[in-house]
């Protein structure tokens, strides 16, 4: 959720994050050909199920980023760019896995030529303290 927050909030691109098992409960209708699908998969318990739902979206033409730990390769036989963060404890890997999201969203907004230390439209609150 913190990397399509982000994605949104400095590259203003429309970004929804939800749970790989909610993926049968509506969005996979929003998938066509070109949609792009970033897949963090840290869990080990739930990995063959998300790589399931991986080739699902890839079979409906989407086109797939996978977030995975070292050692978890066969990722790269179903996505199309794979990037490994250290095998780590189940229980702090997604305040790891956030890193390289945020700098894809970082280098995406500097991509797209925008200030992202003054993004804009957000409270105060948010950039003030």
């Amino acid at each position: 959720m913190e990397g399509s927050l982000k994605l949104k909030e400095i590259s203003y691109i429309h970004s929804e994050a939800y749970a790989a098992g909610e993926l049968k409960h509506g969005p996979i209708s929003l998938i066509e050909d070109g949609t792009v699908v970033f897949s963090v998969v840290t869990q080990s318990a739930l990995y063959e199920k998300t790589v399931s739902n991986m080739v699902e979206v890839k079979s409906r033409g989407a086109k797939l980023f996978g977030l995975t730990t070292y050692g978890n390769y066969a990722m790269e036989d179903v996505a199309d760019f794979t990037v490994y963060i250290p095998k780590i404890d189940n229980l702090f890997a997604g305040s790891l896995a956030v890193i390289p999201l945020q700098l894809l969203s970082y280098y995406v907004s500097v991509g797209k030529g925008f200030d992202v230390d003054k993004p804009r439209n957000l409270a105060k609150s948010v950039t003030v303290e």
